[in-house]
């Protein structure tokens, strides 16, 4: 039986960033979840679709071949045949993901694509609602968090990291925006499990959030007697 933990939490968290380390420390495979919804909205944006329109979307699923594959030890995403996994980290296509995971149809398209992988590995998972619908019998459960306002000047440094030209305040109401459609979605909202851990890494840097990550994670690996 493969080992589970699942890691949600709001967009800026590190999320992605401290799961991915977390997973090669502990030898897991990584799955970022919300690099699927990204592709998908990529999609969308390069067929001139509206990323929240159902009506846009659903059709263009079809046309959407999401992959997952590992390479040299690092998870990349795959659109129809070509490695996007640089390409969906822009402000654009972030606010597009938010919008087309809001689609139950889109949900549905993924999710067995999440299911098959967790099934057939040791994984840790990250995204928003994967301890308590994708994953909801993983036996470690994370809601990773940071304020907003933590999250924004991360957000800032990596776009600014990038060459990309940033406004703070922007950012910060970008962020808070997506929180609430997030919340607020009918189909999958954004919310704590009940038996995750709230783990908030808003006075953190990058390596205490992962030792922090691993230290719930290794204490349920050991009462479940290793992996």
């Amino acid at each position: 039986m493969s080992f589970q933990i699942a890691i949600d939490g709001p967009s800026g968290a590190g999320k992605s960033s401290i799961a991915k380390a977390a997973a090669a420390r502990l030898g897991f495979i990584y799955v970022d979840t919300g690099a699927l919804y990204r592709t998908v909205a990529l999609h969308a944006i390069r067929n001139g679709a509206d990323a929240s329109s159902p009506q846009d979307v659903i059709p263009l699923l079809e046309t959407a071949k999401v992959a997952l594959k590992h390479v040299d030890g690092a998870q990349r995403v795959f659109l129809n045949g070509e490695d996007v996994s640089d390409i969906i980290r822009t402000s654009e296509v972030s606010m597009g993901a938010s919008a087309v995971s809001a689609i139950p149809e889109v949900r549905a398209f993924l999710f067995g694509l999440q299911r098959h992988i967790a099934e057939e590995n040791n994984v840790i998972m990250d995204g928003r609602d994967i301890g308590t619908v994708v994953l909801p019998e993983a036996q470690v459960k994370i809601f990773l968090t940071a304020s907003p306002e933590a999250r924004a000047e991360r957000r800032c440094r990596e776009l600014l990291e990038r060459g990309e030209k940033v406004d703070y305040e922007q950012v910060l109401r970008d962020i808070i925006q997506r929180d609430y459609n997030d919340s607020n979605r009918a189909t999958a909202p954004l919310k704590q499990a009940e038996d995750a851990v709230l783990l908030d890494n808003s006075a953190l840097n990058f390596e205490q959030s992962v030792d922090a990550l691993l230290a719930i994670a290794e204490k349920s690996i050991s009462a479940n007697g290793g992996k």
